[in-house]
């Protein structure tokens, strides 16, 4: 079977492995065709950085997560051969055209014709347990800094959880085109405006009561968010982080009574079949992040793209033989 490998910084290749034998993986495991996969933000720094040569070449299939499929082998008692399903990787990453997960980390999916869509329901899963920690924002004011997909995601889910103004920020036009879609309620380009002076002029100078972090990959962008909110607002960290330490406003958190959250990762079996539910009921459009399909294959181009913004790339979906 074919699966893309990283090999060096900024360098994918297609090779030939065999496929797994199931005989070496305990009860649990299911192995799965896989129909689409994408790439994550959160795969960035294993193509991105300079890690020491003795990592090279990384596992094949890595860092790709999320991945649907159809199971072709199944040493599990809840999936059988031919079940649809939604899994996190395990032993091979998601770019590969099989990949094997643990019933623990699959979920079953709904019969809904747009593959893709549910595709996003992995990276939708992460942002309901995200908002899981907020409580209730019904009429609160909110900033979300970053509109890749994780941050349109973000944004039509606190529209749906009745925020009053959903105040979207980037660097590039085309990103906040489609924050309009997914029901920002304005949006700013960092780039050419102030966003703490347009924010300000938004909010009648109360500030955010919220705001959300998914930049994520530099230090400078949460400091900014500390300035946006109001006094006993909430900083939401849902940005991967590259560096281990920041250099925080400690001072101005504390005696602002901010409260601060990190998070990452989903509840599996709650988080992913909810997400899952509302992309198949319409509760949330997830197509308008969806820009760009390539055969896996091209996982060179597909990556590149993500990482520098080609063709106004947003959500990149590789696609995968029958």
């Amino acid at each position: 079977m074919k699966a893309g490998q990283i090999v060096a910084p900024h360098q994918i290749e297609i090779i030939d492995i065999d496929k797994p034998n199931m005989d070496d993986y305990p009860d649990g495991t299911v192995m799965i065709k896989t129909i689409h996969s994408a790439v994550c933000g959160s795969d960035m720094p294993s193509f991105v950085l300079e890690h020491p040569s003795d990592r090279y070449p990384f596992g094949p299939g890595l860092s790709i997560h999320e991945a649907i499929g159809v199971v072709t082998e199944s040493k599990s008692k809840k999936y059988k051969i031919g079940d649809e399903v939604l899994a996190l990787p395990r032993h091979v990453g998601g770019c590969s055209e099989y990949f094997l997960s643990d019933e623990s980390a699959t979920v079953p999916l709904v019969d809904y014709p747009q593959k893709d869509c549910i595709l996003m329901s992995q990276p939708l899963g992460t942002v309901i347990w995200a908002c899981r920690k907020l409580g209730n924002i019904l009429d609160q004011d909110v900033v979300v800094i970053g509109q890749g997909p994780m941050g349109l995601l973000i944004t039509h889910m606190l529209s749906n959880l009745g925020a009053k103004r959903i105040i979207t920020s980037d660097l590039v036009d085309f990103r906040l085109q489609v924050s309009k879609k997914m029901r920002a309620t304005h949006t700013v380009n960092a780039s050419t405006e102030d966003l703490i002076e347009a924010v300000t002029d938004i909010t009648d100078g109360k500030m955010a009561d919220l705001v959300v972090e998914v930049v994520g990959h530099q230090t400078e962008t949460v400091n900014t968010c500390l300035k946006l909110l109001r006094r006993e607002g909430t900083l939401l960290a849902f940005g991967v982080p590259d560096d281990e330490f920041y250099d925080f406003g400690f001072s101005e958190f504390f005696r602002k009574n901010l409260r601060f959250i990190g998070s990452v990762g989903p509840d599996i079996q709650n988080d992913f079949p909810l997400a899952i539910d509302m992309i198949a009921q319409g509760r949330i459009d997830v197509s308008p992040i969806i820009t760009h399909h390539l055969p896996f294959t091209e996982a060179q181009k597909g990556f590149e793209m993500a990482l520098h913004k080609k063709n106004e790339a947003i959500k990149i979906v590789f696609d995968y033989p029958e």
